[in-house]
């Protein structure tokens, strides 16, 4: 059986505070009333353990200031002051205890939602790392919150800027500066204007974009519910390239990268 000190470190505490309070108080000076203290401790055993915790620490609470208040009496016995005091601390000390068990309750069930949340969130991102299909997520503002390895290998990009979570704009001028695209110069700036004005109004029309190593990518955008854009790159080179004319097979080969996704399976139609 597992030994619990959370559950057991509030009355604990309750207890040994009202024993150096009984103790102070007999053979030293004075004590005033332990209350606001037993009080602050109730809180903290039901923030600490739960409600239960903190209802077992307002009852010794209770009690211990009851024997304190007799122990101050010049006669036996409580009057009325007495008892409304200790109904009072009784009424604060377990309203403390319920309500802070229950914001603890509150703040252990969000923590557990979180940590499921982000697990699930580690599990779905090792799985579109594992697929073919490029991926990248942009927020409102069109930054890439996630970026899978797909999209990397076909557009070369390292890992650093990357996980800078950079603008859209910027993944385009990174495939121009490397020279991804098969296009010419005079006409990537205007290709790279058509993208972004595409992302920004959320146009899904698929678009087939054309690497240099000989690569065929359809483009999607999908326009997400809190305004960001999710965009797939799936290859189809060999849906795109089966009526190339098989002459130029060789040519093609050539303009592999070499990676693991630059394999035969590319241009298999044409070969």
């Amino acid at each position: 059986m597992q030994f619990d000190w959370r559950a057991i470190s509030g009355p604990a505490l309750t207890t040994a505070t009202a024993l150096l309070a009984f103790l102070v108080d007999r053979n030293l000076v004075a004590v005033p009333n332990p209350a606001p203290l037993f009080v602050c401790i109730v809180a903290f055993a039901a923030s600490l353990s739960g409600i239960a915790s903190g209802l077992t620490s307002a009852a010794i609470a209770v009690v211990s200031s009851a024997l304190f208040f007799l122990n101050h009496r010049a006669v036996p016995g409580y009057d009325m002051s007495d008892l409304v005091r200790m109904v009072l601390l009784a009424l604060t000390a377990a309203g403390t205890a319920v309500i802070t068990g229950l914001l603890r309750q509150k703040w252990v069930d969000a923590f557990a939602w979180q940590h499921r949340h982000y697990a699930t969130a580690e599990r779905l991102r090792a799985a579109l790392d594992q697929v073919d299909i490029g991926i990248v997520l942009l927020d409102s503002d069109t930054r890439a919150e996630f970026i899978n390895r797909a999209f990397r290998s076909y557009f070369s990009l390292p890992d650093a800027k990357a996980d800078s979570k950079p603008p859209f704009i910027a993944l385009m001028y990174h495939g121009r500066d490397t020279g991804a695209f098969e296009l010419p110069e005079d006409e990537l700036s205007a290709f790279i204007a058509r993208r972004t004005e595409m992302i920004r109004s959320g146009d899904s029309t698929p678009i087939n974009i054309n690497l240099r190593d000989g690569q065929v990518l359809r483009f999607s955008c999908t326009a997400l519910p809190d305004g960001g854009r999710m965009l797939s790159y799936t290859p189809v080179t060999d849906l795109v390239r089966h009526t190339d004319d098989p002459a130029s097979a060789d040519y093609y080969r050539s303009l592999r990268g070499g990676g693991e996704r630059s394999l035969a399976r590319h241009l298999r139609a044409a070969e």
